[in-house]
């Protein structure tokens, strides 16, 4: 079947968690970073798909589910819901890294130190746009406006659920997708000493 967009169900966790790795070095291939081939999704995936599965949809072709959009209208809101009802149990599930000296910490451990001292978005971020989005396309769907048209589905659901301003962070390693967010219309804010790697990005909701 040609690929089409609709929303998230429950059978499809296990592809987003799988997406997320695959994409999880800065848009290519992360699985040679991990040890734990889940937990970059626990972060950035799973949690928006549980917790907001209103505001979440895949992209599915005749090999499967190849793409999500994701995110929560309200920034702090859902951070407080990821402190209540997500990161205790994987607390149990991940040791905390902080005996691990900084140079001996795997991609894992950091990870494992977000689980257990996650870092809200920054504050000058939040008031510019308080809901935010993550978004990731296998290579099979990109570069066939597959992530312009996800985008503007889920900025229409966003902007049912009352929002008017969007952000996201995107890595200073990924051009490939700075260029299409640049493209797409979203806005650079000025680069934060706090998160040097990281291009905070905003738009408007139609």
């Amino acid at each position: 079947m040609s690929a089409r967009i609709r929303p998230y169900r429950p059978a499809d966790l296990d592809a987003l968690y799988d997406i997320c790795l695959k994409t999880g070095d800065s848009g290519a291939d992360g699985a040679h970073l991990y040890e734990d081939p889940r937990i970059i999704g626990e972060i950035f995936a799973a949690p928006y798909a549980v917790l907001q599965p209103d505001l979440a949809f895949v992209v599915e072709d005749d090999q499967g589910v190849a793409a999500y959009i994701l995110g929560t209208a309200d920034t702090r809101a859902f951070e407080a819901r990821q402190e209540a009802e997500w990161w205790p149990r994987l607390r149990t599930l991940y040791d905390d890294p902080r005996a691990i000296s900084r140079k001996d910490r795997t991609m894992d451990h950091w990870r494992a130190l977000h689980i257990h001292y996650p870092t809200g978005v920054p504050q000058v971020v939040v008031d510019a746009a308080p809901a935010h989005l993550h978004i990731n396309l296998l290579p099979r769907l990109q570069g066939q406006g597959m992530g312009k048209a996800l985008v503007e589905t889920w900025l229409s659901a966003v902007g049912a659920a009352g929002a008017r301003q969007v952000h996201l962070g995107c890595n200073t390693d990924n051009p490939r997708a700075l260029r299409f967010y640049d493209l797409f219309g979203f806005r650079r804010l000025p680069p934060l000493d706090a998160t040097p790697q990281t291009v905070w990005m905003t738009i408007d909701v139609p």
